[in-house]
């Protein structure tokens, strides 16, 4: 061969493999549909029903997937039959034709050899509501003309005529029970048009007209929000406590800034808290960032975060949030508490600062570094607005003995329209209570059923809600009632975070109790006015392990969901059926109604 064309094939080879790595870099195949599925025990199982594979190009690649499994099955065409129940790790592969291979996984799920499903319970909404004023009566004057009613799980006021003056439409509860204390009430209200109201604690025991204190000219909004009224009692006795929504003019010299007409006030909930004894902080730990440590962060589920320390305090960067499955726990920081253990039972306090550049909502938890929430002493929300510095601060009786104690943020949802964020934490003090204050908090809500100490002994309706401001969180509010053979859950405040709106089915004395030997699916069918997404868990009571977690995307129009157990007890176990419906986008809802019209498990027997 001549020079000049060994020259020329040489050439030609190298042109052969730059085309073949350009061909390699133009991009690797892709497997689309692969996912974890689940299957009953000597049940053919298509492994490529619905999965596909392409190359670069676009070409299809679907009949040179290969599927292997763990333990072994034997596949053929892709489809095998397993005979024991059990975990099968699936690996899905394809090569294109540059010999470049891409993998995807998936879990199997085998159930032993079941009967036919029946219906094991099967909820009936039509029942009549049991409801309970808490001793609250509407008042209406001669001159005014309004209706007061229990109904949708509120205390409901139509007011066409607000009367003469303030008491002329008076919401009341007498003898509350005083001693030398002092006393906070909290009306979660809202209005359809807004309007004013004056909230007093008369003196029963006083020969004449005399109060406690008051809290007037009390604006109510369009939204719920809580209306206060703070005050004190020197000695035992009784109080009568007035909400009054009569005619009121704070200034006289402007006659239209008045209690309009034609309006309706809606009560969620009356919170008291009586408050005694004297307590002072004893600081145990203080942070000093200026050593460059006492903070750190992990992230997970794709998320990217680190800890760095500038100017004395600790800075946390999210790179980035987490995707699709993430969640509040996807990116955790954790502000160290060397040499302080916590005893179950003590009380604590916390206060930090934090400034979050494009805001963020989560929680914060003190609980053990190492052992996560199965020593957790206590469960707090967290909300900070963009750029601001805010005090973030807890009271609380531990929960828990914890030898390792962290302040763990749990910040991995991302604020809306962030991509990434720069968190700012200081003057971080952790600290006893000492003393004899102790707060006791009375929750009276208008719901039907009963309070949550009633559900046991009417166990055709162990349903509850639990909301973030139950426990002083600031978002959070929602209520339940049955009209018409469907059940409604209106969330009238929504919180940042899953658990801050949460409705409950198997609440404290009245669990949901499911047989041994079974597998159960949930059916759920389900609507909301307004497009809203929940986690639905079902959770055995006292603790956390979900048997399935799942989610809810609610559109205007009825869909039915079924949620499947994949594991049987080897005895009857009780269970809460749990929906977690905070977000940051439900926060910004004024208002929304999810209607159940169906709520049916039923039971698989193992044969």
């Amino acid at each position: 061969m001549s020079m000049l064309k060994k020259i020329a094939a040489l050439l030609l080879t190298v042109c052969m493999l730059a085309v073949t790595v350009l061909a390699a870099a133009d991009g690797d195949p892709t497997l689309d549909g692969v996912h974890d599925q689940s299957v009953m025990a000597g049940t053919e199982f298509d492994a490529l029903a619905g999965v596909t594979a392409t190359d670069s190009e676009g070409n299809d690649l679907t009949g040179m997937i290969m599927v292997e499994s763990t333990p072994v099955l034997d596949f053929k065409n892709g489809k095998a039959t397993p005979e024991n129940p059990g975990d099968y790790e699936l690996v899905y592969s394809v090569t294109d034709k540059n010999g470049v291979t891409v993998e995807d996984y998936a879990t199997l799920t085998v159930t032993k050899k079941t009967g036919e499903e029946v219906v094991y319970r099967a909820f009936d909404f039509s029942t009549v509501e049991v409801t309970d004023n808490h001793g609250w009566e509407a008042k209406i004057g001669e001159a005014a003309q309004a209706a007061a009613a229990l109904k949708n799980g509120a205390y409901v006021i139509d007011i066409q005529n607000p009367g003469n003056g303030d008491g002329d439409i008076q919401l009341a509860k007498a003898g509350y029970a005083l001693k030398a204390a002092d006393y906070k009430l909290k009306i979660w209200a809202k209005s359809t048009k807004p309007t004013y109201a004056h909230i007093l604690a008369r003196n029963e025991n006083a020969e004449g007209w005399e109060t406690f204190g008051g809290a007037f000219n009390v604006r109510i909004g369009e939204t719920v929000a809580p209306l206060e009224l703070s005050f004190t009692s020197p000695a035992d006795g009784s109080a009568e406590l007035l909400f009054n929504l009569g005619k009121i003019t704070p200034n006289p010299d402007n006659a239209e800034d008045t209690t309009p007409e034609d309006f309706t006030v809606t009560i969620d909930k009356i919170e008291l808290y009586e408050i005694s004894g004297e307590e002072h902080q004893v600081p145990v730990y203080t942070a000093d960032f200026a050593a460059g440590e006492g903070v750190t962060a992990d992230a997970g589920d794709g998320a990217s975060a680190s800890a760095s320390f500038a100017d004395g305090k600790a800075v946390v960067t999210i790179d980035s949030y987490a995707g699709e499955g993430g969640g509040v726990w996807s990116v955790k920081a954790d502000i160290a508490l060397p040499g302080v253990q916590i005893v179950k039972g003590e009380k604590y306090y916390y206060t930090f600062t934090v400034n979050a550049q494009n805001g963020q909502g989560g929680e914060a938890l003190v609980e053990s570094a190492a052992r996560g929430w199965e020593a957790r002493a206590n469960f707090n929300g967290l909300g900070v607005p963009a750029g601001e510095d805010s005090v973030v601060s807890a009271t609380f009786t531990a929960e828990a003995d914890i030898d390792d104690p962290v302040i763990r943020l749990q910040i991995g949802n991302a604020p809306e329209g962030a991509t990434g964020n720069v968190i700012t934490i200081s003057n971080v003090e952790f600290g006893k209570l000492e003393g004899d204050k102790e707060t006791k908090k009375t929750i009276e809500a208008f719901m039907p059923f009963g309070p949550a100490t009633a559900n046991a002994e009417n166990t055709e309706y162990p349903w509850q809600t639990f909301n973030g401001t139950d426990e002083d969180n600031e978002r959070g509010v929602g209520t339940i009632w049955t009209d018409n053979g469907s059940f409604f859950y209106r969330i009238d405040n929504g919180g940042t975070v899953d658990w801050h709106n949460k409705l409950i089915c198997g609440f404290g004395g009245n669990p949901l109790t499911l047989a041994s030997d079974s597998y159960f699916i949930v059916e759920i069918t389900a609507r909301a006015d307004k497009p809203v997404s929940c986690g639905v868990f079902l959770n055995p009571m006292g603790g956390w392990d979900p048997r399935f977690s799942e989610g809810m995307d609610l559109t205007d129009e009825f869909q039915t969901f079924r949620f499947a157990t994949t594991d049987t007890f080897i005895m009857d176990m009780d269970f809460e059926l749990l929906f977690q419906f905070g977000s940051e986008a439900l926060s910004k809802l004024d208002e929304v109604t999810i209607e159940f019209s169906n709520v049916t498990i039923y039971q698989m027997q193992v044969m």
